[in-house]
């Protein structure tokens, strides 16, 4: 089981025990498990059985899980917790119809993430089509050292930071372009860092390109990224930033000019 990186959050006098072993359960749940029986549930938290039936069950009461009697899974109301997040950040209301006018203007896809560790979260999307083979939603997770809007957001990390996060990343070879030594990655944020946005070209998957640029909050720090992604077959990396560079830092900085109001 994962636990808290940071000594200052370690199990203390402060650390409710129960309350961390339910949100292991309800992160058991995935697209790979969407169903599991207690016995799955219990191996994949090591908790024991008797612990994971009284966390299904509590969360079962409260309504973030049903059962058929064997198998477990979680229902639509678990998204309360996840929009509970969105709708305490007004910087999404502020980005959406920035993002939508981007859109418009570039005709390409548009998100916005945020880090988490050693991924990017999308906590935004404004869509024109499908241009993965898995379709992104708010939530969706991917790693960031193979993405713009992670290498974005790792710019706004100290090198040590940065550095810090690709160790302990999985650096797989996603495609033949993928960049997987952390001291050529580390570059590539540096980069990303100076010229105030980043670039990957189908490091992620074979035929994806995409630009981000950052999006800053009051105090000058760091706080999200945006991106605008597209097809390398129809708009080449170079045509992309010509033609959408601008666009796109321009509608960062309108996003960080309304926070800062």
């Amino acid at each position: 089981m994962d636990r808290p990186n940071n000594p200052e959050l370690r199990p203390g006098d402060a650390y409710v025990q129960s309350f961390a072993r339910g949100l292991e359960v309800i992160r058991s749940f995935n697209a790979q498990s969407p169903r599991q029986t207690l016995s799955d549930v219990a191996a994949r938290t090591g908790l024991t059985r008797a612990g994971a039936r009284r966390i299904l069950l509590t969360l079962q009461t409260l309504g973030y899980v049903e059962s058929d009697g064997k198998l477990f899974a979680l229902t639509p109301r678990i998204l309360d917790l996840g929009f509970a997040y969105l709708s305490s950040m007004p910087m999404w209301n502020v980005a959406e119809p920035l993002m939508e006018a981007l859109v418009e203007e570039v005709k390409e896809s548009c998100s916005a993430a945020v880090l988490e560790g050693t991924d990017i979260v999308y906590v935004l999307r404004v869509s024109t089509r499908t241009i993965m083979r898995n379709s992104l939603g708010i939530g969706s997770r991917l790693p960031a050292y193979c993405t713009s809007m992670g290498r974005m957001l790792l710019a706004g990390l100290s090198d040590e930071e940065a550095m810090a996060l690709l160790r302990a990343s999985k650096l797989d070879a996603r495609t033949r372009y993928t960049l997987v030594e952390p001291e050529a990655i580390l570059a590539k944020v540096q980069q990303a860092r100076k010229q105030g946005w980043s670039l990957v070209n189908q490091e992620l998957e074979e035929g994806l390109v995409s630009m981000a640029a950052p999006v800053l909050n009051r105090a000058g720090r760091m706080v999200a990224a945006i991106n605008v992604s597209g097809q390398a077959n129809r708009t080449t990396a170079r045509q992309m930033q010509d033609a959408m560079l601008a666009p796109l830092r321009q509608a960062a900085q309108e996003i960080s000019q309304r926070l800062a109001m």
